[in-house]
């Protein structure tokens, strides 16, 4: 730990003066209660979290919200109950949603305490004795085995075969080797081969450490502090709605003040006026906005989920559209987090295992070792029907692998022999008899002997450094030959080779053993081995996330691989998915700590992979990032991702092997664990955005017309050209269903051909608000125009009135249509793609119907009939407006170089 003592460095007797502990009998109680006292419970602090009461008022307390609760009760006191229920249940919906988002954050912190192990075993008083790892303290002496949880940080004073997975802590999936040996200098978290942490588990082996630190003051209890810490802002869709919110209300409120103004000026009745005011002002308003956000977010989490990406924060779906960099945890997500056999060298040539058969001799002898000289296990089916699941896969070529049941690498090769027929049980029944050598960090190789028809048979694997100084002989198209120095130099240059591919390499041999074998001294026959082959492992990369980052790129977004993994690890696996390329900078943890939050600001464009980093690295990486005014999405899921994820704009876990702690920290969850599937969210989330600036455009081109209709009017000294429930029903109509349906509508096909958007850019970016502007002024001088035509050549108000309302709502239900992409012409888009909006609209204009020719609505809604010649007159100018904007998008179109095509979209 940074700043603080490296008990790492420290010999035992120096560890046992300064945690004062003995560390044969343990601490007495005595001194454990006292230790208890002073540093308090080995556990996890859970965040002081606000009450179910206060997250519920506090989605009561945003502007618009308060506007829209006024507009209830006003509508309520004017007796429109349809109208004030309709905002009411909106408000409700938005309090629900915002507390239910809220109210899971609060746990991500708990999730992270129940990573700790519930108990440990503990030396006390010289007794071993079971105790709850909340009790343990610093100098406690724990006895570990396979299996173990690690309760607290500790640092090992003895042990036998020790490994541990730390694939929580580092990121790392291959086990780590644990011994007692004093480390020098300081050294990074993963590479602390005497140190266990907490919320890690022992793989292998058995031994006896003693308690460093607990509770906060472990790495676990480091991270969680950072969770805890760490900052939650806005996204910047609830900026942008929430000032858009205010700008409106302002704006409405006004225009709504001087209709009024108008009409009690020229002489009009207070009250009538009044009531035409607040009409106005709630049709005006566009309080279904914040429902249509919510809906159309929801709808997008419903698509995400088939494509198996969950998503926790309904605004997390926008943010990740405008995503300009994704810090990638390498391990499970760009990896398959499980190690395979990638190439194996044998008779003088390498062998691709995904691509050549195994019929060599020599090969398939370099495979049987690998396999009986094994401690890993393949899980069988344990039902009838897991038989046949496993039978059918194997026909339709599924090539689903068999779940491996202990240290990785051996079940590399499990998996590598059992390609061929080779299985360790069946192998094994041929043996009446079954000795182990283990393997550890001084000898660096394991052997079995086994023996089969009375004759003993020496199996190895082990360094290929260490094996190949043991060998004599190797195997050479199945016949026997002297190992010579000239061919030892080309074994340990393929053994090179292989390890620069960052390939995990073992060398692989046998020989007989003539003679009575000599039990006492197994090690001897370790010596004049046949060497068979070179062995080359590695989590390999998914296959489809190669397309995912090209796809990535020429979006415009940068992907960055993030990982405690070693270097050569991280570049092996960047090249191979063309992530590293050339001019790209690769950086360890240890020289950034070295860099200045100003340096590392200049050269973190052209770094692609940061390896070797900690927790801590990972939250100044994200924070450097966002600084720059980056939009930064991060993917993990081990414990150590959970705080830059929570930082990020868009955290992003792994569903089938992410922690807990990730996935609540999270925003967006992958189901699958595939890469691939963050650019499908990246699809959906610029799709979402795009239309919510449809409905925003349509909302508010509509509102401006209504308001537009009704100012112009009164300036003109004209009589009102709707009544107030006229205005109601235009908002109910048109600012309902065809605004939800646009919702829905499917995404450009080009969509992923563009950059991405300007995060801290205005909803009115890119020409919105002149082109709200100019179809708004289209459909009010429209809308007077046909009123005027109306009073002109039928001499009745009423018949006015009715052909107004009438052309308000046609000017709508046609200009939705226009609305659906702000790219391209309706010429260029299937018409059937939204069936949705078909509907929405022929629903709409049914209900419009209704009101125009059934004598009760007509009463309601004071119209009268319109003949054939009106129809036609509303029609033309409702219609004009649309064609207009049509016609100035086809020519911006073929400006900008656009191809004009008919035809639909994919």
């Amino acid at each position: 730990m940074k700043g603080e003592n490296r008990l790492y460095n420290l010999s035992i007797s120096e560890l046992k003066k300064v945690l004062n502990t003995d560390l044969n009998a343990g601490l007495d109680y005595k001194e454990v209660d006292n230790r208890l006292d002073r540093i308090g419970f080995n556990q996890l602090p859970n965040k002081g979290s606000n009450s179910i009461l206060s997250l519920l008022l506090e989605q009561f307390q945003d502007f618009m919200v308060l506007v829209l609760i006024a507009a209830t009760i006003i509508s309520f006191a004017l007796g429109e109950m349809a109208d004030a229920i309709t905002i009411l249940a909106i408000i409700v919906l938005n309090a629900i949603m915002g507390f239910v988002q809220e109210f899971r954050a609060e746990k991500s912190l708990e999730s992270l305490k129940e990573l700790s192990a519930p108990n440990a075993r503990v030396l006390r008083n010289g007794d071993i004795e079971d105790v709850p790892a909340k009790e343990l303290v610093p100098g406690d002496i724990i006895l570990i085995e396979r299996g173990d949880k690690i309760p607290a940080d500790s640092r090992i004073i003895e042990g036998t075969n020790l490994e541990a997975n730390e694939a929580s802590l580092t990121g790392e999936s291959v086990p780590a080797t644990k011994e007692s040996t004093v480390l020098s200098g300081e050294t990074p978290v993963g590479d602390r081969k005497n140190m266990l942490h907490m919320g890690t588990t022992i793989t292998k082996g058995r031994g006896k450490a003693v308690i460093t630190s607990t509770g906060l003051g472990t790495e676990m209890g480091q991270i969680a502090d950072l969770l805890q810490h760490s900052s939650t802002d806005l996204t910047p869709l609830q900026k942008r709605l929430k000032d858009l919110g205010k700008w409106l209300v302002f704006v409405c409120l006004i225009a709504c003040l001087a209709v009024v103004g108008l009409g009690i000026f020229k002489g009009e009745p207070i009250y009538k006026m009044f009531l035409a005011g607040v009409s106005l002002a709630v049709a005006a308003i566009p309080e279904g906005l914040p429902a249509i956000v919510t809906l159309s977010l929801a709808i997008g989490v419903q698509k995400m989920i088939k494509r198996n990406a969950i998503i926790r924060k309904l605004p997390a779906v926008e943010t990740l559209g405008c995503a300009t960099v994704i810090c990638s945890d390498k391990t499970g997500t760009l990896t398959k987090n499980e190690m395979i056999v990638e190439q194996i060298y044998a008779n003088n040539k390498v062998y691709y295992c995904q691509a050549e058969g195994f019929d060599q001799p020599n090969l398939e002898k370099t495979l049987e070792i690998g396999v009986v000289c094994n401690n890993a296990q393949l899980k069988k089916p344990n039902s009838l029907s897991e038989r046949i699941k496993e039978i059918k896969d194997a026909m339709l070529n599924n090539n689903k692998k068999r779940e491996v049941v202990g240290d990785p690498t051996e079940g590399a090769l499990l998996l590598a022999g059992d390609k061929i027929g080779l299985d360790k049980a069946d192998l094994e029944d041929d043996f009446s008899e079954r000795l182990e050598i283990p393997f550890n960090s001084t000898r660096k190789r394991m052997s079995v002997i086994a023996k089969q028809r009375n004759k003993y048979q020496l199996y190895i694997k082990g360094a290929p450094d260490v094996l190949i100084d043991r060998c004599t002989h190797y195997l050479d198209q199945g016949e026997v030959k002297r190992l010579t120095k000239k061919k030892k130099k080309e074994i340990m240059a393929a053994n090179h080779n292989l390890a620069s591919q960052a390939l995990r390499v073992l060398a692989l041999g046998y020989r007989e053993i003539k003679g009575r074998l000599d039990r006492d001294n197994l090690e001897k026959y370790e010596e004049k081995i046949i060497f068979t082959g070179l062995v080359g492992m590695m989590d390999p990369p998914r296959s489809e996330v190669k397309g995912a980052i090209l796809r990535c790129k020429r979006a415009g977004i940068s992907p960055k691989m993030v990982t405690g993994d070693h270097k050569d690890t991280a570049v092996a696996i960047a090249k191979k998915l063309k992530l590293l390329q050339s001019g790209d900078r690769v950086v360890t943890g240890l020289e950034l700590d070295e860099m200045s939050d100003e340096s590392l600001a200049q050269e973190i464009d052209n770094i692609a992979v940061f390896a070797r980093v900690s927790p801590q690295d990972k939250l100044r990486i994200v924070d450097i990032l966002q600084d720059k005014g980056d939009i930064v999405a991060m993917t993990g899921d081990g414990v150590n991702d959970a705080p830059a994820i929570k930082e990020a704009d868009i955290g992003i876990a792994m569903g089938e092997k992410g922690t807990d702690v990730t996935q609540e920290a999270s925003s967006l969850v992958l189901a699958d664990d595939n890469f691939a599937t963050i650019v499908a969210a990246i699809e959906e989330g610029r799709a979402i955005y795009d239309n919510i600036r449809k409905f925003i455009r349509y909302l508010l081109s509509c509102n401006i017309g209504e308001i537009l209709t009704m100012f112009m009017a009164s300036l003109l000294s004209l009589p009102l050209p709707l009544v107030p429930i006229q205005i109601l029903w235009v908002n109910l109509v048109t600012d309902g269903l065809p605004a939800l349906a646009l919702g829905v509508d499917p995404a450009d096909d080009d969509i992923m051909e563009r950059t991405p958007r300007d995060a801290d850019e205005s909803v009115f970016a890119r020409g919105l608000k002149w082109k709200i502007m100019g179809q708004g002024i289209l459909i009010g001088l429209g809308t007077l125009l046909v009123f005027l035509f109306g009073l002109n050549f039928s001499g009745s108000l009423a018949k006015a009135r009715t052909m107004a309302f009438t052309n308000l709502v046609m000017a709508q239900l046609f200009f939705v249509f226009s609305c659906r992409s702000e790219e391209h012409s309706l010429l260029r888009m299937n018409p059937l793609s939204n069936l949705y909006l078909l509907g929405a609209v022929l629903l709409s204009f049914g209900l419009h119907w209704i009101v125009l020719y059934f004598p009760f609505f007509q009463d309601l809604f004071k119209t009268t009939l319109l003949n054939k010649g009106e129809w036609s007159v509303i029609l033309l100018v409702s219609g004009g407006s649309t064609l207009i904007v049509e016609i100035a998008q086809f020519i911006t179109n073929l400006i900008q170089g656009q191809i004009f095509m008919v035809g639909y979209e994919e």
